[in-house]
């Protein structure tokens, strides 16, 4: 037991929302609790929307109907309600209409703030103005827009009258762009004419042509003005405030009593397997796992300040938002990065804001802990829960983020689902201890399982990441392609989710996860699991030092595979790269296994990473063995794959 870095005490263990749940349910321990909760779903999930405070329009009166097998399952038969009653208009029926709701921090640092009556007129309005364009329930409402209150307001508005909120990322190529929205038949776009990041800025004119001209079910385009270059006067156009402008005098639109079946969101997967999927999310699905991981896992409360690192093209952004205006929070919204102006950003707004639930990726992390950068002037006394998702967190970089931004006091939430379930398969709780890189156990609620082959579970060794049992959160398919939703996430059959992650849990009962099941490599019939091998990669003593590194298999006719490695260095300068690779392939043949040892190591300026912070192995894959890159432009550094090409010379 010795090996656990984070034991819960005081508020932690005796005041929490989850230590209220388990006392209300006559439940004595956290391992009670996830294992009931995992055995008699129906239970939980019943008790825990009354006790979490879910209001319904009119009750649900069934749980569930399963009949046509896992896969399809319907659930909260016959409920009606609304996300935005649940996030919004409670709220101000409650009387807290000057609680702020937003802060908006740009990427210049200018900064604004919205309370939950700002937020409530303004959601009021632009529904008013969706309804006098002509869109109504079941019309799906593109966004192309950076995260901000604007944004926030489109996705409410869009819930409210029961509409269809697709939020495709910003970043897509405008061919891709447009493939979405037909795909969806979008009648109505909401564009930023452009956006800043990192002190530069990005038009998306290009995208707006696209559509315009491509797409024949989009009637108009809202045009969000941050660059004003014009874009909001061109055909089919009109500007976020003459869009508003014309609806003043409509009156409110009334938030509509939806079915909990009715699709609220439109999500992407993050392009990591190819081909964005296209994912269907309800407003009762959606509510109810979001509620309940904010809830318990993050033990969100009214009085906190809530900032997850993410942006619109990822499900992150409308989990956090969501999920903290449920519960009365303020939800900090920032534009840009991690490292400008200054690797300090994070800690700035931090300590600006006082936030006291901060997200962050593991990628972002190792960045971040590199660079070493002076912390004696950051405060970070404001912080009590702290949150990682988007890729496995290795102990090293768990043990950084535990130190350096909660000062060994925070306990670490790292989470792990997918855009397909909108939520959490497995996550820790404030209520149990941690060891470091460990994600819990299974998500309260979800039947999740390791499993060898067979689909036996597994113990103390590795094995595939399974869900045995519905959830309400299960995407609704992937929209137009039924099919490819079975093949992806039912390979095994209807009766068993698998999600392609690969995962441990030893001798204390501790869950973590050890990267994807695809992502393996076997060279000369030894399997090396890549993220172990960056790990190690990352741990090279230097000069220079490994930065980040990313490692992949390509076929070979030898062994089968070869192994790859792209490095990221501290140093510009290397001035023998023959003596660096053969100082690495030492390294790891020294300290992970001999085997595993790369064939072939690059040096590169920066690693591609995709909008949820994860390395695509695969796009990589694909271009190393001159393929095109499927789902290339989900990217957030889509130039860092032409850097690839140059130094394998392709």
């Amino acid at each position: 037991m010795s090996d656990f870095a984070w034991r819960p005490a005081g508020a932690y263990l005796e005041q929490s929302r989850v230590r209220q749940f388990m006392e209300q349910q006559g439940i004595a321990s956290w391992q009670a609790l996830i294992q009931r909760s995992c055995d008699d779903f129906e239970w939980f999930w019943k008790a825990a929307l009354a006790h979490l405070g879910v209001e319904w329009f009119h009750p649900y009166h069934r749980l569930l109907d399963d009949s046509d097998g896992m896969p399809w399952t319907k659930w909260f038969l016959d409920g009606k309600l609304n996300i935005v009653h649940n996030c919004l208009d409670r709220h101000i029926r409650d009387g807290k209409e000057n609680k702020t709701a937003l802060c908006f921090e740009e990427d210049c640092g200018a900064s604004r703030t919205m309370t939950y009556g700002q937020l409530y007129e303004n959601v009021n309005l632009t529904a008013a103005a969706l309804h006098k364009a002509g869109i109504g329930e079941g019309d799906r409402v593109a966004m192309c827009m950076p995260i901000s209150p604007e944004a926030v307001t489109v996705m409410f508005a869009a819930f409210k009258i029961g509409a269809v909120a697709m939020q495709p990322p910003a970043r897509l190529a405008p061919d891709q762009f447009v493939e979405h929205l037909n795909q969806a038949g979008a009648r109505i776009l909401f564009l930023n004419d452009g956006y800043p990041r990192a002190g530069r800025t990005f038009s998306l004119e290009k995208t707006y042509e696209q559509a315009a001209e491509h797409v024949p079910t989009l009637d108009r385009t809202v045009v969000l003005e941050r660059l004003a270059n014009g874009l909001a006067r061109r055909r089919k156009c009109v500007s976020w405030n003459d869009f508003l402008r014309g609806a003043a005098s409509s009156g409110a639109a009334p938030t509509e009593a939806l079915d909990a079946e009715q699709p609220a969101l439109i999500l992407y997967s993050s392009g990591t397997t190819g081909k964005s999927k296209t994912i269907v999310h309800t407003h009762g699905g959606a509510l109810a796992q979001i509620a309940k991981e904010v809830g318990y896992a993050f033990d969100c409360r009214e009085d906190d300040v809530f900032y997850w690192f993410t942006n619109i093209g990822w499900m992150m952004a409308p989990w956090e938002i969501i999920g903290a205006l449920f519960f009365g929070a303020t939800l900090v919204l920032y534009e840009g990065t991690h490292l400008y102006p200054t690797p300090h950003r994070m800690f700035e707004l931090i300590e600006k804001y006082g936030v006291t639930i901060f997200g962050f990726t593991p990628t972002a992390m190792r960045e971040l802990a590199k660079l070493e950068i002076d912390l004696s002037g950051c405060s970070r006394s404001t912080l009590r829960i702290l949150g990682s998702t988007g890729s496995p967190l290795d102990p090293e970089t768990w043990t950084w983020f535990f130190k350096t931004f909660g000062n060994e006091r925070c306990p670490i939430i790292n989470i792990s689902g997918g855009t397909e379930i909108i939520g959490c398969f497995v996550s820790p709780l404030p209520v149990m201890p941690l060891k470091p890189s460990s994600v819990g156990g299974p998500g309260l609620g979800m039947a999740v399982d390791v499993c060898d082959d067979s689909g036996k579970s597994v113990r103390c060794q590795p094995g595939q990441l399974v869900c045995r049992k519905p959830f309400p959160s299960m995407t609704r398919g992937f929209l137009a392609d039924p099919q490819l939703y079975l093949n992806a996430c039912f390979p095994r059959g209807p009766s068993l989710w698998v999600h392609g992650d690969r995962a441990l849990i030893d001798e204390d009962g501790c869950w973590f996860l050890l990267g994807r099941t695809d992502d393996l490599i076997v060279r000369g019939g030894v399997k090396v699991d890549p993220a172990n091998l960056e790990d190690r990669m990352r741990g090279f003593p230097g000069p220079p030092r490994v930065k980040d590194a990313a490692v992949i298999g390509c076929a070979d006719p030898t062994y089968g595979e070869r192994i790859v490695a792209f490095v990221v260095l501290d140093s510009a300068l290397v001035e023998d790269k023959m003596a660096l690779q053969k100082a690495l392939q030492s390294h790891v043949r020294d300290t992970f296994d001999p085997l595993a040892q790369p064939d072939q190591v690059y040096v590169v300026r920066a690693l591609p990473i995709n909008l949820a912070g994860k390395i695509p192995r695969k796009l990589i894959r694909m271009v190393i063995e001159g393929r095109v890159p499927q789902g290339a432009s989900t990217l957030a550094n889509p130039e860092a794959l032409d850097q690839l090409r140059q130094v394998i010379g392709r």
